[in-house]
């Protein structure tokens, strides 16, 4: 097991035992999300950014729910290779995992974590080993105070991202790993009508990719080398709202953020601060109109490569080794005056909508969410964002806003986490943020949307969105060639499983990934996908499985399409 691996473990591991908790909504952006579906959020709940935990609002009904199922597999798959080649490969897997789910009025705690370990047959099939899991949760310390925290790990398909996509290699050749681990405090409190919060996160992302590279000559062009390596984030905010009605017939506000993310490659580093005033006018018993206007500061830096004597850049493990003595390059300032107006709608508890519109990052920003569960069976999300980060901050956002009831979706062969999980809570999907894994910083804008269905033995959902970034990096620097391009990622998955008695029952899964760029040296690439299996209970505790998938990558001419074909057999033990 990779060092990397054994950190992902033990805070995994730390987070599920310290934070009993459960997961929440996918925000990326800036505007009130609000509750899930169903909860009521008060009327001047502060406009953080932030999705609040339906958990600390007493959802639980104060009964403790707690379902910890540990679980060993053994499997045997079988992987064919359709096109260009048609090589068949067979593995041995072994695996170990556990699901848990913990609610309660005080804490929660959702989580899925898996280890396996391919051992191949014959030349051809390597070994590998693999950490797959979705952690996340909350602890309440005192009253208004709560801890949380949460942890990713998965596998991409290449040097672009992709959450899994694609075809499934079993061992640790060109394969990409993803790490990923936040925490921090929340709290909130009221000084007499006024209602205070404040927020902390701390994150680390790391991308560990099979690429042990070291030149020191010719430069091979930065869609080569431009791969994330780790980086460390940090988000504040602090509010204080006084409701309508209270003191003024209107609303007033202050708010204020705070992000901040180092990227290892290049010493790259993205800034953000901003303060801003609130109104909140009320139309209506469910209808408030908002307006802000403040002052924002975004700075964008980075060192240069390491050069050798012709100028080339030096690489070593397939990044390259960033100049401590260079000066730190400005590659985006902009500050001044933000403003933005919107709308909060709840005509019930279970509708709400959020739209804003106004000027960030020099130029027009939209966000907003919608939330609709018509029943407690069904909710339909859809969230559109707009940022500037790193790949690093997109994910810890990411993991800090999933909602805090899901079911783990997974590739019943490899045992991956597919694009998105299965929740009534909110948007569980994890493509739009893993789409893309260059280094470079960038602006992010994008949609997402999210309809689950939960209805007696039948579970269903699908998911899609668009995501495109916009790299930013400084001029008279190696990563100079990446401003200004483009990266799009257009993605579709879902999912729908049942029972056939209550012994036996199946699955199917299927995804799409469009990932588009204007950067010359990388092509347009085409991700396609499905699954299905079906499994049968021997006794109370073991399982038998077989399931059946096919994965294709469709590439521009003269490049070939590959497709591959997998096959499993299995028995799962469950403690």
């Amino acid at each position: 097991m990779t060092p990397m691996a054994r950190t992902f473990l033990t805070s995994a591991a730390l987070t599920a035992l310290v934070l009993p908790t459960a997961i929440q909504a996918q925000s990326i952006g800036y505007g009130n999300v609000g509750d899930g579906p169903g909860a009521d959020a008060p009327s001047d709940a502060p406009d953080t950014g932030r999705p609040a935990r339906s958990g600390r609002n007493g959802r639980g009904g104060g009964g403790k729910q707690v379902a910890v199922i540990p679980y060993v597999e053994v499997n045997q798959i079988v992987n064919a290779e359709l096109s260009p080649g048609d090589e068949v490969l067979t593995y041995t897997q072994v695996a170990a995992g556990v699901d848990a789910s913990i609610s309660g009025r005080n804490n929660a705690l959702a989580a899925s974590v898996r280890y396996e370990h391919h051992f191949g047959w014959g030349k051809r099939a390597g070994d590998g080993d693999t950490i797959s899991g979705l952690v996340n949760g909350y602890t309440t310390v005192a009253r208004g105070l709560t801890v949380e925290g949460g942890a990713l790990a998965t596998r991409a398909s290449g040097d672009r991202g992709g959450v899994g996509f694609g075809s499934r290699g079993f061992d640790d050749n060109g394969s990409t790993k993803i790490y990923s681990v936040y925490a921090g405090p929340s709290f909130a409190t009221r000084a007499g009508d006024v209602a205070l919060s404040a927020n902390y996160r701390a994150g680390y992302t790391k991308v560990d990719q099979d690429n042990d590279v070291d030149f020191d000559g010719e430069d091979f062009g930065i869609g080569s080398f431009d791969v994330f390596d780790e980086s460390v984030v940090q988000i504040a905010d602090v509010s204080a709202m006084l409701a309508p009605g209270t003191a003024l017939p209107v609303g007033l506000g202050a708010a204020g953020s705070f992000y901040q993310e180092d990227v290892s490659n290049l010493d790259q580093r993205v800034r953000d601060m901003q303060a801003r005033g609130i109104v909140t006018v009320p139309v209506n018993r469910n209808l408030q109109v908002t307006g802000a206007l403040g002052y924002e500061n975004v700075e964008i830096s980075s060192r240069d490569a390491v050069r050798g004597p012709n100028g080339a850049p030096l690489v070593r493990n397939g990044r390259y080794v960033t100049d401590d003595s260079a000066p730190r390059q400005i590659a985006y300032d902009v500050d001044g005056l933000i403003w933005d107006v919107g709308v909060m709608w709840r005509p019930s508890r279970r509708t709400s909508l959020t739209a804003h519109v106004g000027r960030r990052y020099g130029s027009t920003s939209f966000n907003g969410t919608l939330t609709y569960a018509p029943n407690d069976r069904s909710a339909l999300n859809v969230m559109v964002y707009d940022n500037v980060a790193g790949f690093g901050g997109q994910v810890t956002r990411l993991l800090d806003g999933l909602p805090e009831d899901f079911e783990a979706v997974r590739d019943p062969i490899s045992g991956e986490l597919r694009g998105c999980a299965s929740t009534l809570s909110g948007n569980g999907c994890l493509s739009g943020a893993l789409g893309s894994i260059r280094s470079a910083t960038f602006r992010a804008r994008g949609v997402a949307a999210s309809y689950t269905l939960k209805m007696g033995g039948l579970d269903a959902g699908i998911g899609a969105g668009y995501d495109r970034r916009k790299f930013i990096a400084a001029r008279g620097t190696i990563l100079a060639s990446a401003n200004g391009v483009v990266d799009q990622n257009y993605w579709l998955a879902a999912f729908l499983s049942g029972r056939i008695d209550p012994q036996s029952g199946w699955a199917t899964n299927g995804y799409a990934q469009w990932l588009k760029s204007n950067d010359l040296a990388l092509d347009n690439i085409t991700n396609v996908g499905a699954s299905a299996s079906y499994y049968r209970l021997l006794t109370a505790r073991l399982r038998a499985t077989a399931a059946v998938g096919i994965d294709g990558t469709l590439q521009p001419e003269p490049l070939d399409d590959i497709w591959t074909a997998s096959a499993l057999v299995g028995m799962r033990y469950s403690f």
